[in-house]
């Protein structure tokens, strides 16, 4: 079983309102091989939202490990709501024994590769956001909308 990001299955939940849909996910949810998760929205997000960046180039390591915050645009501290939608992402993932988890890049929650740097200029740095550190430190298989070759 795998799990995808909602945005990646065409459900318009990202910060903007928006989704990034890919046919290819939108098939293996069709056939019951995968389920959508958002975990913005699983932490008590709304739609739109705004955005929101890891503070000061640090990663989602670094959140669960307590050294840094997730700020909004505006300057809102949201790390806790980040963190209770990584840890219910994660139940989820147990719950239904995925395998394979495709997280949408860039996020601050699902970034698998790549984040924005927490200055909201639109600079990336390696790393991954909360959720995908979570899954990944608890042993799941975690990939990016730009690896679903490998699926």
């Amino acid at each position: 079983m795998i799990l995808v990001s909602s945005c990646l299955a065409g459900i318009e939940c990202r910060y903007n309102g928006t989704h990034c849909n890919v046919e290819k996910l939108n098939k293996l949810i069709k056939e019951n091989k995968a389920v959508t998760a958002c975990p913005e929205l699983l932490g008590g997000f709304q739609t739109p939202r705004e955005p929101a960046e890891i503070a000061d180039g640090k990663t989602g390591e670094d959140v669960l490990n307590g050294n840094a915050v997730i700020f909004t645009k505006s300057g809102e501290d949201v790390t806790d709501l980040y963190l209770i939608g990584a840890y219910k992402t994660l139940e989820l993932a147990r719950e239904i024994q995925v395998d394979t988890v495709v997280l949408k890049e860039n996020s601050p929650s699902c970034g698998s590769g790549y984040i924005y740097d927490g200055s909201f200029s639109g600079s990336k740095i390696v790393g991954n956001g909360v959720t995908a550190a979570l899954l990944k430190r608890e042993g799941f298989r975690v990939i990016s909308e730009q690896q679903i070759d490998e699926l």
